[in-house]
């Protein structure tokens, strides 16, 4: 597996070996072990499958807050997202700041993405299956998120929605903005 850094304490992409012929491919797409050996040490608890029909479905920035903050593998199996993060973590250096990735089933990347991190993605191809693994169970009284246009994130969402409005939840559009949020996540290097 090929780990690509990040430049924020505990983000990873992963890129896993993939096996393909003519009969299509394998890859090994968890392994406690060789997660361990890479410094992620959760025991994951629940596999979560999400299907969005169009082009421009935006979920998210979204966290759970301890005690039941969940660090999550996430990947995609049919079509293509631009994957976000935001850092919610009190004192990190990059406490505020995005990190993107594309998450296809063609390329069959990976993010870990720990504890304290906000997440959304949008879809850029139609029929998207987005996958994920999470270290604690879904707790709807300690869900949160922050805004997708928060102009203190400034996230670069353009490039992925191409002149289209994003389709997304009415919950969604009225998440509260990073400067209105007093984050429950402490920053521990």
């Amino acid at each position: 597996m090929q780990v690509h850094e990040t430049g924020f304490s505990g983000l990873l992409v992963l890129e896993p070996r993939v096996f393909q012929d003519e009969r299509g491919f394998f890859l090994e797409s968890y392994s406690r072990e060789a997660f361990g050996k890479l410094g992620i040490d959760c025991e994951f608890v629940q596999d979560n499958h999400a299907y969005s029909r169009d082009v421009g479905v935006l979920r998210g920035f979204h966290f759970q807050a301890p005690p039941a903050a969940q660090a999550k593998l996430v990947w995609v199996t049919r079509g293509a997202v631009l994957d976000v993060v935001v850092d919610l973590r009190k004192g990190s250096p990059t406490f505020g700041k995005w990190r993107h990735v594309i998450l296809s089933a063609a390329n069959f990347k990976r993010m870990f993405i720990p504890h304290g991190f906000g997440h959304a993605y949008v879809t850029i191809m139609p029929d998207t299956e987005f996958q994920y693994k999470v270290d604690a169970p879904y707790a709807p009284e300690t869900e949160g998120g922050i805004v997708w246009d928060d102009p203190d994130i400034a996230m670069e969402w353009a490039v992925a929605l191409r002149g289209r409005e994003p389709v997304m939840s009415e919950k969604d559009k009225r998440l509260p903005r990073l400067a209105d949020f007093d984050s429950p996540f402490i920053y521990e290097d």
